[in-house]
Order: structure tokens, then C-alpha cells, then sequence
């Protein structure tokens, strides 16, 4: 039965329900899994397609042989990290990739050395399907209100996207997810060093540190900056002792090239596979010129949108998505494998939207959180039409963020219910 105080609700609110959701999801994971599990069920290291499983993994096992054979600085070397892939797949392949990480990664995978491809692939699979679970099981406990949907979250997670994409793709991105996670745990514990350090291990992907040292630069979140600066600075100076000064300047080298010269170092289609403001605007215009500007422009916009927030007296619930949506954003290079990064703000956000659910400014969010989730999957559309819906979408839970923040900054007496008020 419908109250009245539903029937105020705009139609798109009262449309997504719990049980709507909870049928879309179940859909999309059998949709998604299915196609997995028909692809990956022939014998060997080839999918039904003829494809390498767990493709762009390939790139770290034969980085960490390298090291093993003292050979590390072949490590960006494309002939030779592509001869090893033409040797492990015993035969000419269209697969060609390039080593763009930090050498410090390739370490990670070393114990696993002795091991076949296909091992080590299912091997990090799973460490990474366990690591993202525990994310989401980590952050739900934050997550009162989401409580009585202790199926729904599940299924949820399971239907996510990034999830499918990541997994055949054998990508490294749960350990990004992970990195924010205890960023979080630790901003809500009220300890800024600590989430500092844990976002400055983003350096192993550094495209994510384009906004968020900026944010807390002009937030003058000194504790949080300069645990980020310290953690990054270690990470790199590590890899520099333990590597030497020729392969790292080898690697900014690689890293440098492809941030300025990103067309010489990306394939035909990564556009339509990217979902930030650089691919937005790649796919809209035509013009080098114009799309440099417009994206420096649009990213101005959004690092400064979240700063106000992140300086805002809004919940952690809001400001820290703030943060993850800028991050994303602002990255220059992210595939939808890398969205598994908002994980947390779809978490936190969604609690959020449930608990205020009767405030007028807060009834889009759900909406917009609900085309945030799903539009990357579309991404591929972007071939013909130019447009990457997810973007302009992520923009504008941005704003209503900003709009909410500013709400209760103008009228202090109103307080929205958030986590933070929760004791767990």
C-alpha cells in the first residue's frame, strides 16, 4: 500500500523499488555470468572466441619472470614482453599489449613464477573476487539502512559491471577498490594519516592521483596530503633502490609518453572502452585543440566542485563519493574495469539516499545512482553515436552532491541522517 508521503515522491522514485532492483540484478549477473561461463568453458588457454583468457594478465607474469631471470630491464620492452606472449600461447596471436605499471608491481607476482599462465591467472582471480567481496562486506557493515537488503547488496555487487569486465579481463583493479576502502574505514575513523597513506598506494596506478592530492591541497587537508605524498614517495623510492635509476627513468619514460601522447599508445577502441571526461570529449569532438581545452576547463569544474564538498560539513557519506567520482573523472586513462573504484560511493551513497529519502534534494540521487551503475555496460554504443552516456551521469551525481552539501551548509539546523551518526 502506498502512503502519502510516497505518493509526494517523483514517479522515478517510487518506480525503483527494492524488488525492481533486485530483478534487474538478478537479469544482469545471469546475462553477464552466462556469457563468462559459455566463453571460459572450452579446455585450455583459449576462450570460445579464440581469445587468450584472462587476457591483459599476461602483461605481469612475464614481468615478474624477468625480474626472476634479471632481465628487468626488458620490462618495457614491448618486443619482448610480446614474444613472450606469442611463446606462452604457442602461436601468432592479435593480442599486443604494453607494460605501463610501476616495476614494483611485477614483485607482487613473483611467487607465482614457476607457475603456468592459466594457474596464475585463476590464482589472482580469485584472491581478487575475495578482496572485492570483503570491500563490499566491509563497507555494507558502515551501511545501516542497507541493512534490511542483506540479499539485494549481494546481488548487486555480483551484477556490477566493472566485476564481469575486470575478472575476463584479468585485471589488477580490486587492489584500487581495496585502496579506497581503507581510505575510508580510516576517514571515518577519524584518522586522515592513515587514509593518506592508504590512497597514496594508488601510485601503482597514478592516473588515479590526479585529483584526489589536489582536493586535499585546496581542502587543506594537510594530514590526509601529506599521508599520500609520504606513502606515494615510498612506493616509488622503493622501487628506485630496489631497480635502479635506469629502468625507473625507463619507466617514466613509457608513462610520460603515453600521458601526452595518449593516441600513439592507446588501441582504436579505447575511447568507447574509457569512461572519463578525456574519452567524453575524444568521442564528441573532433579537434585535438578543443578537446585539450575542454578538458582541462571541465576538469578545473570538477576537482573545484569537490573540493567545496570535501571542505563542506556534509557527511563523510557525501564527500568521500565526491571524491571517488572526481578521481575518476579527472583519470586521463580509465577503463570500465577500473569503475570497480566506485564500489564505495555506490554503497555509501545508496544508504545515504535510503535514509533521506524523504528530502526533496536527496530524491534524484537514487535515479542517478541506479544509470551510474549500468550505463557503462553501453559503453561499447559510443562506436556510433559519439556519446558516453555513464560520463555526463557521473557529472551529475557530482553536482547533486555539491547541491545537497550546499543544503545543509545554508541550513545548518537541518541535519541529514548519515553513517557518521551511527555508532557500528
Amino acid at each position: 500500500m502506498t502512503t502519502s508521503a510516497e505518493k509526494s515522491l517523483p514517479a522515478w522514485t517510487r518506480w525503483i523499488t527494492a524488488r525492481r532492483l533486485r530483478a534487474h540484478a538478478i537479469i544482469l549477473a545471469l546475462c553477464l555470468w552466462g556469457v563468462c561461463a559459455v566463453d571460459f568453458a572450452t579446455p585450455g588457454l583459449f576462450d570460445r572466441a579464440g581469445n587468450i583468457k584472462f587476457q591483459d594478465f599476461l602483461q605481469f607474469p612475464i614481468s615478474a619472470r624477468l625480474i626472476a631471470q634479471h632481465r628487468a630491464q626488458d620490462l618495457y620492452n614491448d618486443q619482448v614482453l610480446n614474444d613472450h606472449i606469442k611463446a606462452i600461447a604457442g602461436r601468432d596471436t592479435h593480442v599486443f599489449l604494453r607494460y605501463f605499471y610501476g616495476p614494483q608491481v611485477a614483485l607482487a607476482f613473483l611467487p607465482l613464477v614457476q607457475l603456468s599462465f592459466l594457474t596464475q591467472a585463476l590464482i589472482w582471480a580469485t584472491l581478487s573476487l575475495l578482496m572485492y567481496f570483503a570491500c563490499i562486506h566491509l563497507l555494507w557493515k558502515l551501511c545501516p539502512a542497507l541493512r534490511a537488503h542483506r540479499r539485494l547488496v549481494p546481488i548487486c555487487a555480483i551484477a556490477y559491471p566493472p566485476l564481469f569486465h575486470f575478472f575476463v579481463r584479468g585485471q589488477i583493479s580490486a587492489p584500487i577498490l581495496l585502496c579506497f576502502t581503507l581510505a575510508y574505514l580510516a576517514f571515518e575513523k577519524d584518522r586522515p594519516w592513515l587514509a593518506g597513506i592508504a590512497l597514496g598506494f594508488l601510485a601503482f596506478k597514478p592516473q588515479f592521483l590526479v585529483a584526489i592530492p589536489l582536493i586535499f591541497l585546496l581542502g587543506q587537508s594537510w594530514k590526509a596530503f601529506a599521508g599520500l605524498v609520504i606513502s606515494a614517495a615510498a612506493q616509488l623510492g622503493f622501487a628506485r633502490i630496489y631497480f635502479g635509476s635506469d629502468i625507473m627513468r625507463s619507466y617514466f619514460v613509457t608513462l610520460f609518453h603515453s600521458a601526452g601522447q595518449p593516441a600513439t599508445t592507446e588501441l582504436a577502441f579505447s575511447p568507447i572502452q574509457m569512461h572519463s571526461l578525456r574519452s567524453f570529449f575524444v568521442l564528441l569532438v573532433p579537434w585535438p585543440t578543443a578537446v585539450l581545452i575542454a578538458c582541462l576547463v571541465s576538469a578545473i569544474a570538477v576537482i573545484g566542485l569537490a573540493t567545496v564538498i570535501w571542505q563542506s560539513s556534509s557527511p563523510l557519506a557525501i564527500r568521500f563519493p565526491a571524491l571517488i567520482l572526481a578521481a575518476v573523472l579527472v583519470n586521463p586513462h580509465i577503463y570500465i574495469y577500473d569503475l570497480l573504484a566506485l564500489a564505495p560511493a555506490f554503497l555509501l551513497l545508496a544508504n545515504f539516499a535510503v535514509e533521506n529519502s524523504q528530502t526533496p534534494s536527496v530524491s534524484l540521487l537514487g535515479p542517478l545512482l541506479y544509470l551510474a551503475f549500468l550505463l557503462p555496460l553501453f559503453g561499447p554504443l559510443a562506436r556510433w553515436t559519439h556519446l558516453q552516456l555513464s560520463v555526463p551521469v557521473f557529472v551529475a551525481v557530482l553536482w547533486l552532491l555539491w547541491r545537497i552539501s550546499s543544503a545543509a551548509t545554508k541550513t545548518p539546523g537541518h541535519k541529514l541522517a548519515s553513517t557518521e551518526s551511527v555508532v557500528v
